[in-house]
């Protein structure tokens, strides 16, 4: 067991709210469906994973979700936050706080819901990194990241002056971190999930029978 606490940020998948560019290709339904399925994915990989806690930040309703149900009842192995935050970098900073509160200030590894092709393997290999070097960082292919590993929580303030969903938040987030004295190490590169040209991608990097294989196998890109 490593001593690492992994962090999903997760949003309900409401249709209307989910995915909306995706959602300007399929429709507010089938977006929330795939978004649905890829936090699943993710989650089951977190669950299989070999860390000493498993923390999951939501926001929204699962009541209005696509596979609501599903996804509480997958909740139930997980320590469940609320987010907390006026933007989406405070939400990630605050939930970085937050879950070091909740689980006696264990490192944190926290990843998104984009990237339904991560491992549990991946992200024992991540923590590990985590724990042998102090911090960690996974670059996604669009010029975000897909994965931030911090020793102390603290670390992760700095996130509050990085713009998100940016073709540079990346890059912005390694100066960033490099700024306040870390040694990064960079972790693999991994495409993550915004419109209909990523479903491909992704999905050929997912196991056959993963539920954002079998909710995009219709999707032609």
């Amino acid at each position: 067991m490593i001593g690492v606490s992994v962090l999903v940020v997760a949003k309900a998948p409401v249709p209307g709210l989910a995915k909306t560019r995706l959602a300007a290709s399929l429709g507010d339904a089938a977006a929330a469906d795939i978004a649905a399925a890829a936090l699943l994915d993710t989650l089951d990989a977190v669950a299989g994973a070999p860390v000493a806690a498993r923390v999951v930040a939501m926001t929204g309703d699962l009541g209005d979700a696509a596979r609501g149900a599903e996804i509480r009842s997958r909740l139930s192995e997980f320590t469940v936050l609320e987010q907390r935050g006026d933007d989406f970098a405070a939400r990630l900073a605050n939930a970085h706080a937050d879950t070091a509160v909740a689980t006696g200030g264990l490192p944190v590894l926290q990843i998104g819901m984009d990237t339904p092709q991560v491992s549990a393997e991946l992200i024992g290999r991540c923590a590990e990194a985590l724990v042998d070097r102090g911090t960690v960082l996974g670059m996604a292919c669009d010029g975000g990241w897909w994965i931030l590993g911090v020793t102390d929580a603290a670390s992760a303030g700095c996130l509050r002056d990085v713009p998100m969903s940016a073709p540079d938040t990346g890059a912005v987030t390694l100066t960033a971190l490099r700024h306040t004295g870390l040694d990064v190490e960079l972790m693999c590169e991994l495409a993550d999930v915004d419109t209909i040209d990523d479903i491909a991608e992704v999905r050929r990097a997912c196991p056959p029978g993963s539920r954002f294989a079998r909710a995009t196998s219709m999707v032609e890109a």
